[in-house]
Parts: structure tokens; sequence; C-alpha cells
């Protein structure tokens, strides 16, 4: 019998390590995996500047851009690694499909049907001192006006302009 609770333990103990965890910056989105003892150590003194290149959105207006979350995942992962928040900058320049996905809900639901389900994420993101950049290329061209966009979210001449002067601040460019 003792076996059998040793095997559960252990069992749970596997289980418990595979499963993905929320915050602690962002509580509702960015789930990630623990990493126990890696070999490539995070060097938790360092400052991490990183600005993500979001392009598509889902063809499903009802569904989360996962590029956006990538934000939400970086800042739980390295703050669950050790990095104090302070030392984490990050920055979003939206363009081309993902212009949409930065819209008040009422903007959206008048080109999607639905409510924006973005809008929650972008609100903690925000919150979080996580910068939102939209391509003003972009809006322009996709009809989208300043007043629709989420409060926080800022205009930009173009989305190349943003990620040059983002990394000429020392931001890494990251794209998926």
């Amino acid at each position: 019998m003792k076996l059998f609770y040793l095997f559960v333990l252990l069992f749970g103990m596997m289980l418990s390590a595979q499963e993905k965890a929320t915050g602690p910056i962002i509580s509702e989105f960015g789930a990630v995996y623990k990493i126990s003892n890696p070999d490539f150590k995070t060097n938790v003194e360092s400052e991490f500047k990183v600005v993500f290149d979001v392009y598509s959105s889902p063809k499903d207006p009802n569904m989360l851009n996962r590029s956006i979350e990538t934000a939400a995942r970086f800042l739980n992962m390295h703050s669950q690694a050790g990095v104090p928040a302070e030392q984490l900058h990050v920055a979003l320049v939206v363009h081309g499909k993902a212009a949409l996905d930065v819209l008040v809900s009422t903007a959206y639901k008048k080109r999607n049907a639905v409510d924006n389900p973005n809008e929650p994420l972008l609100h903690d993101l925000l919150s979080n001192k996580v910068s939102v950049i939209l391509c003003g290329q972009s809006a322009n061209g996709r009809g989208i006006e300043k007043s629709e966009l989420i409060p926080g979210v800022q205009l930009a001449l173009s989305a190349m302009t943003a990620l040059i002067q983002l990394q000429n601040q020392g931001y890494q460019l990251i794209k998926f």
C-alpha cells in the first residue's frame, strides 16, 4: 500500500510539473510551463527589452490573438523565473490584420458582430506598462479612427517607424 501512495505522489508531482500557470504579472492570460533546472540559465539581473511584431489575427473574430498573448507569456515566464518586473520592458507593434484587435469592443463589434476578445488582455498588458503601438498606415488603410482604440494604445506613423525606433532604444525584435 505504501508503494501505491508513493506512486500516486510521484505521478501527481509529474503532472503538476507539466501544468501551465499564469501570473504573477498577468493573472488571467499568458500561462507558461515552469522549467526546472534549465541548462541555459536565465540571467535574472539582466534587463529584458523586447518588441513583438504583431501582424496576424485569427480568422475567427471570437478568438484571442495569441500573438498579443505572447507579451503576457513573456512577462509571466520571466517573472516566474525570478526576473524582477521592473527589469521587463515589453512593446507590441501592431499592424496588418491585427490592427482590428486593438479596437474597443463597440468599434470591434461594428466590424465583427462580437465583442473584442482581446480587450481584457490588452487592458491587463497596458496596466502593466506594456507599450501597445498601432501602425498609422494600417489604421488608415482599415478605416480605424483614433477614438476607436482601446485607451492607452498609441498610434505611430508606421509599424516600420516604431520597430526601428524601439530597436534603436535597445529593444530586441521577436517575430513569430
